[in-house]
């Protein structure tokens, strides 16, 4: 196979660990930090699964989103949870400069179009199957720029090669969040020509993902996905 992608891959929320200097703003809420708001059940080893399978660099981030999420852009509320949010505002540049600017460093480095190969990067998540006590019918979310014909065109063929292998897994696009919210690859968007960066995130239903054999499962499937679409190993 010729490589026409290069595939980067990242996971904004691919962990819910605590700096030890930080503990003192979770005593009592611990338990939060297991939920959806901590991290991204299972995100992780999906996304480390698909960089095994593609040959693709990684790049996940090693605190909970309730410090810092690596996934906002600098100023958004979001940025900071509301038991952060408070901090003083040194210590709240001190979370920018040691987790959440090296991070978008890492990947903007990475995801800078070199030749005439384009770039796709994937940011990887999960969501919790059940928002506001309404199931979320959905496995598997493909999230991109509508006004980008690049990144509507290969998850056109992504989606579709999904529901080849798999005829039951309900694949939707631009759900369950759209892809033009605020996160990485809309900040990176408008810097990257449309032509030589596409950027997309996965969004993968908590449901599937509860179980390693679930996990793997699915990471099977959109690895092989990924690799016909051009953008893994032979």
């Amino acid at each position: 196979m010729t490589r026409s992608l290069r595939v980067v891959l990242s996971c904004e929320h691919a962990s819910n660990a605590v700096p030890r200097a930080y503990a003192r703003l979770f005593r009592g809420h611990t338990r939060v930090l297991s939920t959806h708001r901590g991290y991204d059940l299972g995100a992780h080893d999906v996304a480390r699964a698909l960089a095994k399978a593609t040959g693709a660099p990684l790049f996940a981030t090693q605190v909970t989103r309730l410090l810092v999420d690596a996934n906002r852009t600098q100023g958004h509320f979001g940025l900071f949870s509301p038991w952060s949010r408070a901090l003083p505002e040194a210590e709240r540049k001190a979370l920018l400069a040691r987790y959440h600017a090296p991070h978008w460093r890492r990947v903007r480095a990475a995801v800078r179009p070199r030749g005439a190969v384009r770039v796709v990067h994937i940011g990887v998540h999960s969501f919790t199957p059940v928002w506001d006590d309404a199931p979320r019918e959905i496995d598997v979310g493909l999230l991109y720029d509508p006004a980008r014909p690049a990144e509507a065109d290969f998850c056109d063929r992504w989606a579709a090669l999904l529901r080849r292998a798999d005829p039951s897994l309900r694949v939707r696009r631009n759900a369950p969040y759209r892809g033009i919210s605020n996160c990485l690859p809309t900040a990176l968007r408008r810097e990257l020509p449309a032509t030589r960066y596409l950027g997309l995130e996965l969004e993968l239903s908590q449901a599937l993902l509860a179980t390693a054999a679930g996990r793997r499962r699915l990471a099977k499937l959109v690895g092989a996905s990924l690799r016909e679409l051009g953008g893994g190993r032979a």
